[in-house]
């Protein structure tokens, strides 16, 4: 009579207990793939840059081997008899070549054309596109033998280094260097002394001239010389 009875639905227990919100396993659960990925893509990155660094050390080491063969050829030459290049100590050694009197610094007139013979020998590896990617610098190192005293020997040691520059900036006498070659000189060498710290067998071997080449770290660049043209000036020794 009074029309059809409305029957309201309460809902279930188990639909009133459901959270409405993530719960907090599944959201620890998102968070650790979240985070597993991200550190995947970090351990790609590195090792990605690690691979890049190993590759360009070891073309870096290549290059060197690469020039070293290149000097030991140029010593090979028959013209350079008794000059041999030192690959493990990475030293040009004059030997008899460029020996020097007991107590003394000058170098004779043939010993001096030999050092400027070969000179530019090593202006043209060290200029090349791989020179001047790999190679630093060369220092001429002075010998002594075991006789006198340390500090004598030390002076007479840089004397014989300073000796041999001289001789790339001589104006007179056979092979003489260009211009050029002579910036190139100033640009590259430099004078180092050793006394007797490295005597050889005997007096005679040990009273000589050695040309060290240093090299360039990966990613390092040779430091440009501040420019001087000419002025050379005269040698100091006489």
């Amino acid at each position: 009579m009074f029309g059809a009875k409305i029957v309201l639905k309460r809902p279930s227990r188990d639909e009133a207990e459901k959270p409405f919100w993530i719960s907090f396993a599944d959201l620890m659960t998102a968070l650790m793939v979240l985070f597993l990925v991200v550190m995947g893509v970090a351990l790609l990155a590195v090792t990605k840059n690690v691979t890049e660094k190993e590759k360009r050390e070891e073309q870096h080491r290549k290059d060197i081997e690469l020039l070293m063969d290149s000097f030991e050829k140029a010593a090979q030459r028959t013209q350079f008899k008794g000059i041999t290049f030192e690959r493990e100590r990475r030293v040009i050694n004059y030997g008899d070549r460029a020996q020097f009197a007991f107590g003394k610094s000058a170098l004779t007139a043939e010993q001096e054309a030999v050092l400027r013979r070969f000179v530019p020998e090593i202006l043209t590896l060290a200029n090349s596109e791989l020179g001047k990617r790999v190679m630093k610098r060369v220092v001429v190192e002075g010998y002594t033998d075991k006789t006198g005293t340390y500090l004598s020997n030390l002076n007479l040691s840089l004397q014989r280094s300073q000796r041999v520059l001289c001789t790339m900036f001589a104006t007179s006498g056979p092979a003489l260097l260009s211009e050029i070659q002579k910036e190139s000189v100033r640009s590259l060498f430099l004078v180092g002394g050793y006394s007797f710290n490295a005597a050889k067998n005997t007096d005679e071997e040990s009273r000589r001239v050695e040309m060290r080449i240093e090299f360039l770290g990966v990613g390092e660049q040779r430091s440009e010389a501040p420019v001087q043209s000419g002025n050379f000036g005269e040698c100091a020794l006489r």
